[in-house]
């Protein structure tokens, strides 16, 4: 995990962001995990999921029966048709979200970042799924 003495830039920041975006898409997801202060990245990629792949298959589900839960786990080949778009920071600075476009089209769900100090210093934190 990526540690600043002092509250870090944000081109720091957000170049954390796109490492850990580009471990998810590769797959590496323990390796993302250790990027930053993580949250269930279940969680992430379940949302991920559902604004993107599983967004455009609801008329399918509904005439071959809705798929098991866990699709999006077993095969993670989807996460390679997410891009990360435009950055968005919070007036502090402390905060920001990024808007996640799939096969270039922007999604419903974006990820929020947070910087916060911890005892060690500052670390990036997340995310969060915004919907």
């Amino acid at each position: 995990m990526e540690i600043w003495t002092e509250q870090p830039e944000k081109t720091d920041v957000e170049a954390v962001v796109r490492r850990y975006f580009g471990l998810l898409r590769a797959g590496r997801i323990p390796e993302a995990e250790q990027l930053v202060d993580h949250t269930a990245v279940r969680h992430v990629l379940k949302a991920l999921w559902t604004g993107s792949v599983g967004a455009g298959s609801d008329a399918d589900e509904a005439s071959c029966g809705p798929a098991p839960a866990t699709e999006w786990e077993r095969n993670l080949s989807w996460l390679r048709e997410l891009d990360l778009a435009s950055f968005h920071w919070g007036h502090t600075g402390s905060h920001l979200y990024v808007e996640i476009a799939y096969r270039a089209r922007i999604i419903e769900v974006s990820l929020g970042f947070w910087v916060k100090p911890t005892d060690a210093g500052w670390v990036v934190s997340g995310p969060s799924t915004l919907w």
